[in-house]
């Protein structure tokens, strides 16, 4: 049975930048479909990306900076570019196809209307970092998985599986059905995230800074979570709150797999 998600739906993808870039020629070789690079001698960064181009029979076009920035589309992309193939977005039941028995269970990161594409790339980062098993996005009202994305996430998007669903209420109830707890972050009616109980299979919901989770999404969240906060400014940058929030979901399964084992 295939999930709600929207596996054929790619966005093209540069990586640009001399370690995001040189990551992705030794860990995807074959994704890489051309490197171009700025005219003229390289420093031994890049030089040492061309010697890998040539091991690995990647094409490489010289170009000059006009061209690179259109590529990148920045003008922070440090002489070097390189294309690679198309995003490719996972299917929800992807995420599901080895959910071990509790505990830990699963944790998956769904994301209500997140347009920074450096917000995105940030929370995919953390996601992966406090071991979340996949992103889910919707595929209207959200940023998409591009270049500026990829970089932000420090190369995160190579390794944790992102999903696109065509209408993510629906993909909630799906996770729903398959024993996962919802849980939404919400600063005005949220319990403290210290003080919470986690089921073993969790979906952490953030929603836009401006307007937060929509309505029918918060129908869907079975608990509500909240950060304490002092000082003057009532709320934090949305990829800071799920930093926090999944370093806290982190800590909580990892005692539970201490206290069992």
């Amino acid at each position: 049975m295939k999930g709600p998600g929207a596996p054929g739906k790619k966005g093209s993808l540069v990586v640009y930048g001399v370690n995001p870039l040189w990551e992705t020629v030794q860990d995807n070789p074959g994704d890489v479909l051309s490197i171009h690079v700025m005219s003229g001698k390289a420093r031994p960064q890049i030089q040492k990306i061309l010697k890998a181009a040539e091991r690995f029979s990647i094409p490489v076009v010289a170009a000059d900076r006009f061209r690179l920035n259109g590529l990148a589309g920045t003008e922070n992309h440090q002489g070097i570019v390189g294309v690679v193939r198309p995003f490719a977005y996972s299917d929800l039941t992807e995420l599901l196809s080895d959910v071990p028995g509790p505990p830990p269970g699963k944790l998956v990161v769904a994301l209500d209307g997140i347009t920074d594409p450096q917000n995105l790339g940030a929370i995919i980062r953390s996601a992966h970092c406090f071991g979340a098993a996949g992103v889910i996005i919707p595929q209207d009202r959200s940023a998409a998985v591009t270049a500026t994305v990829a970089k932000t996430s420090a190369g995160a998007v190579r390794y944790l599986p992102v999903v696109m669903v065509t209408n993510l209420p629906r993909a909630l109830d799906f996770l729903k059905e398959r024993d996962f707890w919802v849980y939404g972050a919400d600063a005005a009616v949220g319990q403290d995230v210290r003080t919470v109980a986690f089921a073993d299979n969790v979906v952490l919901v953030m929603g836009s800074e401006g307007r937060g989770l929509r309505e029918l999404i918060r129908k869907k969240c079975d608990f509500f979570l909240a950060i304490p906060m002092i000082g003057k400014i009532g709320s934090l940058n949305v990829s800071v709150a799920a930093g926090i929030i999944l370093a806290e979901v982190f800590r909580v399964r990892r005692e539970s797999r201490e206290t069992e084992s």
